[in-house]
């Protein structure tokens, strides 16, 4: 072991889930960028692809968007309240490093479906609303791929619907609206659907509250999933509910329409036998705050989150106050094991113009900290991001987000939150300048191509400039062990 005041050049093996992580300070309250006024589209759904391209889409039954298709390329429905022809476009894909958008070809209605990314690299799609719900779509990463549409790819309508990838590549599409069950994609198994008690026994009637499952992939392969408030740990390949895990405290909901949000923390022991795993879900709605809404009343949001071990063998919620009450919130898992708490309102449900008083400033949780010190609030926005606004980590640490529209329609006057079709960039304090020296920078392996699920992988990283830290642990090659101050 040895003391060292600095150190200005290094390079040194990382041992990926073996080794103790490299920690940066945190400092700085963020700052926000604005990257376009308009993509033409109001992003309700965003997902980051392996080209650092982010494909945005919306509905197909807003009506014309303000941005136009190629000559030829239209969308027809004869369904659609709002125009039966439509060709202006319903998808993007913004490509990060040049700012720049190009126009997406979606044929089917889109809101409120599901989706995630697939080993390859390609995103697969399903559900959404009318022509949309028996989709499965698929788009690949490349310069001039557009949409490839399945129209009966699913075994049941899907409409607020969760996936999530699975370790054999497959993805499970579970529940969504009069839907207690759940399927994969693709189909390679015989059974076309699989009933889960679990969905009907959390649904409220006239209200449901359990739309949108939070969904984890446990330690154990089995699924966590968290419908109303509460969860189960589902071994999805024999249809059986393995634990029961209890209601949080107080029984509020935060599933939607009661939106709150959730992410599965880091991962911590990760050398011992038994790893642990930690859920967080923050906000949401009371009960009956969606009911009351449509009433013109618009009750506070919840301002707490709930945490819990979900490896334990007798695991309990543990509340913690936010500083800021959030429903609508989208939480962001970040580089350095902190979660960005971002967009939403202070009170009223999901819905139609039924969420008020927008929460314009972020929220940052330290999962590592004493627990009446984990939260810290950090620099606002301009824009409120309310009912479909959405939120993705990209490659280079920014947050991106974008979004926001309340409205049955695109709606830009005479509402208290028109149509947002803009997109910033929120920098967190780890972007600061003063950091840049220190930010670590992937010389090998030159390729993400050979990582596997439960694989084993070293990560070489360099790092140029001084580092003047607090006791901060650090290993490198050979087990040597230094304390950087």
């Amino acid at each position: 072991m040895a003391e060292m005041s600095t150190l200005c050049t290094f390079l040194f093996s990382l041992l990926l889930f073996a080794s103790q992580p490299l920690i940066l300070p945190t400092a700085a309250d963020g700052r926000w960028q604005l990257l376009q006024k308009s993509i033409g589209i109001s992003s309700m759904h965003m997902q980051l692809l392996k080209n650092d391209r982010v494909v945005m889409y919306d509905r197909t039954d807003f009506g014309p968007s303000t941005l136009p298709l190629a000559s030829g390329k239209c969308h027809n429905d004869p369904t659609n309240t709002a125009v039966q022809v439509d060709c202006t476009a319903h998808s993007v894909e913004y490509d990060v490093l040049s700012n720049k958008f190009r126009a997406l070809t979606v044929q089917s209605n889109v809101w409120c479906s599901s989706g995630g990314v697939m080993p390859d690299g390609k995103l697969v799609q399903t559900g959404g609303f009318s022509d949309g719900e028996l989709r499965v779509r698929v788009f690949s990463p490349c310069e001039s791929c557009d949409w490839h549409e399945t129209p009966n790819g699913l075994a049941a309508k899907r409409w607020y619907a969760t996936n999530h990838v699975l370790p054999d590549g497959r993805q499970i599409v579970v529940g969504g609206r009069e839907q207690f069950n759940y399927e994969f994609v693709p189909k390679n198994i015989a059974a076309d659907m699989f009933k889960l008690h679990f969905l009907s026994e959390t649904n409220e009637r006239g209200v449901e509250n359990n739309l949108y499952p939070f969904v984890f992939l446990n330690v154990d392969g089995n699924l966590f999933i968290f419908a109303n408030n509460r969860a189960i740990l589902l071994d999805y390949v024999n249809n059986k509910v393995v634990k029961t895990y209890p209601k949080i405290p107080g029984g509020e909901p935060r599933s939607y329409p009661s939106t709150g949000s959730a992410v599965l923390l880091p991962l911590k022991n990760l050398i011992a036998a038994t790893i642990q795993a930690e859920v967080l879900v923050c906000g949401g709605a009371p009960k009956g705050s969606f009911v009351q809404a449509l009433q013109g009343k618009f009750v506070k949001a919840l301002d707490t989150c709930a945490r819990i071990s979900i490896t334990d063998p007798k695991p309990k919620w543990v509340l913690e106050t936010m500083p800021l009450a959030r429903v609508m919130g989208d939480m962001v898992l970040l580089p350095n094991g902190k979660v960005l708490v971002i967009n939403g309102a202070r009170s009223g449900s999901a819905g139609w113009d039924l969420g008020r008083d927008p929460v314009l400033n972020p929220v940052l949780y330290m999962p590592d900290n004493e627990i009446e010190s984990r939260f810290k609030i950090l620099n606002p926005t301009n824009i409120p991001r309310m009912y479909h606004s959405t939120a993705v980590l990209l490659r280079d640490g920014r947050v991106l987000v974008g979004g926001s529209n309340p409205h049955a329609y695109y709606n830009f006057t005479g509402v208290l939150y028109p149509t947002e079709l803009s997109l910033e960039a929120f920098y967190p304090g780890y972007l600061d300048a003063k950091f840049n020296n220190l930010r670590p920078t992937i010389v090998a392996p030159k390729s993400m191509s050979g990582i596997r699920y439960s694989k084993k992988l070293k990560i070489q990283v360099v790092i140029t400039g001084c580092l003047y830290l607090e006791t901060t642990k650090l290993w490198l090659p050979g087990n040597q062990h230094i304390r950087l101050k």
